[in-house]
């Protein structure tokens, strides 16, 4: 997974990354944001534009940051409250919208 975001980004939602993103693959969830590891080119460009720097690369994978990089795949790859499957990887954000839930981590902190 090239980038992920943080707990910095909860309940912020500031959407800069979004509009950066070459290639519409962070998804609006309920609290936060996410970045679908499996459509994210790894160009940075959603990084550099975040006002609470809450996006990370996995390269080098700190501590800390482990627990929201999981919870960044468990968006993708979890049944999420209120739906019948996991999102997986639907081909980009636009399309789908925002989803009224969050990963685990994100709906418990």
């Amino acid at each position: 997974m090239p980038f992920f975001v943080t707990g910095a980004c909860l309940d912020v939602l500031d959407k800069s990354c979004i509009e950066e993103c070459p290639v519409d693959c962070i998804y609006e969830g309920g609290r936060k944001m996410y970045i679908n590891p499996r459509e994210c080119i790894d160009c940075g460009a959603c990084e550099a534009v975040c006002p609470v720097t809450a996006i990370a690369s996995d390269l080098p994978l700190t501590e800390p940051n482990r627990p929201w990089r999981d919870d960044n795949v468990a968006f993708f790859e979890s049944v999420l409250p209120g739906r019948d499957q996991p999102l997986g990887s639907p081909g980009g954000a636009s399309g789908l919208g925002r989803v009224e839930a969050d990963a685990p981590l994100a709906a418990m902190s």
